[in-house]
């Protein structure tokens, strides 16, 4: 299945399905088996990248929604 990718109004985004997250050094996350997992938004959580409420404990406001995005510059 592919992977869906919900940004969620004042909180994270959510990825489900079969997905690989890896950091900026080409390592991948160890996620257990998870196919589901919520990527922190706000910039708050203790355990980033993934989300651990803090979101809701501090506030953070934040709604997108869903838009066209305007064809992508040539590159040269």
């Amino acid at each position: 299945m592919a992977a869906k990718v919900t940004i969620v109004n004042n909180g994270p985004i959510r990825i489900e399905g079969e997905f690989t997250i890896y950091d900026a050094e080409g390592n991948s996350f160890g996620l257990s088996g998870r196919t589901v997992i919520s990527l922190c938004r706000c910039g708050m959580a203790e355990n980033k990248p993934f989300c651990d409420g803090s979101h809701g404990r501090r506030g953070f406001s934040s709604e997108c929604k869903a838009r066209d995005l305007p064809p992508p510059l040539p590159k040269f």
